[in-house]
């Protein structure tokens, strides 16, 4: 900086120091800014178009069930009721999946007989409202208590969680009693997420959504599965074998080699069907 500004006064060298430093906070404030206004869209990229079922080519074992929220919130999500296996499978989606794109993974289940609900989000298939944590929990909450008033007890209930959805099949997992957990490409918590993605802003303080897996997997007593990618490029492979590490036995870890973050499903269809086909042996 002295070679820069050495044929310059010093008062001048040091105005002209001033002002540099003084534009480079300027962006590094109005980044924070931007990503502490912004971050919802950053975090939930939504469908805003229902794909039916008779168009959708999802698994013909599904039917259309509607479900209200206790604030009022009108949501649709596809279920198969059980036909050979005392479990319903209820799947919770990552944040840039849908109904649509998310039903592949049901088939598998389907299949070998489990009753499967792939939940959707508010604001998510063109449905009412915008996702925000408190509001994910609350739909989460509408299709257990669906499930649990036609017939299917909590016990008897398996929650999958994938990317995001970990966080709302934790909180889920912490309030009712189910059958079994799995957890597929989990993060300890948003901000430290956050973190991982933007390392010179102090995103970790600016994040409101924080769906603290690493909190609340201390409150989940069921049987627990944890999988992820061994390649994951959005969520830090260590934060799925940290969460593992935090959580209550039995519990169960599983890296797939050479896997990112959203081509896990082919690799954890038979590490899931395995591991509750000794749910079952244990009830």
């Amino acid at each position: 900086m002295g070679l820069l500004f050495q044929s310059l006064p010093k008062d001048a060298a040091l105005v002209r120091m001033r002002r540099l430093l003084g534009i480079l906070s300027g962006f590094y404030i109005l980044g924070m800014i931007s990503l502490f206004a912004f971050q919802r869209s950053l975090l939930y990229f939504p469908s805003h178009t229902y794909v039916p079922l008779s168009e959708a080519h999802a698994n013909r074992a599904f039917q259309e069930i509607s479900v209200r929220t206790e604030d009022g919130v009108d949501l649709k999500a596809w279920y198969a009721p059980a036909t050979s296996k005392p479990f319903t499978i209820v799947f919770f989606h990552g944040n840039g999946d849908s109904l649509y794109t998310a039903s592949p993974i049901a088939g598998p289940h389907i299949a070998a007989g489990y009753g499967f609900l792939l939940a959707e989000y508010r604001g998510y298939s063109g449905l009412p409202g915008k996702p925000t944590e408190t509001d994910l929990y609350a739909d989460g909450r509408a299709y257990i208590k669906w499930l649990m008033a036609h017939g299917v007890p909590s016990e008897k209930i398996i929650l999958i969680g994938h990317s995001l959805g970990t966080g709302v099949g934790g909180e889920m997992a912490g309030e009712f009693h189910a059958g079994g957990v799995m957890l597929l490409a989990p993060f300890l918590s948003m901000p430290d997420v956050a973190q991982f993605h933007y390392p010179y802003l102090p995103a970790k303080y600016l994040v409101l959504d924080r769906y603290d897996n690493a909190k609340k997997i201390r409150n989940i007593h069921a049987p627990l599965l944890v999988v992820n990618g061994a390649n994951d490029e959005v969520i830090p492979p260590a934060q799925g074998k940290r969460l593992f590490e935090l959580a209550n036995e039995p519990r169960q870890f599983n890296s797939l080699p050479g896997r990112g973050h959203n081509d896990t499903f082919d690799d954890f269809a038979p590490l899931s069907l395995e591991w509750a086909s000794r749910l079952r042996a244990a009830n």
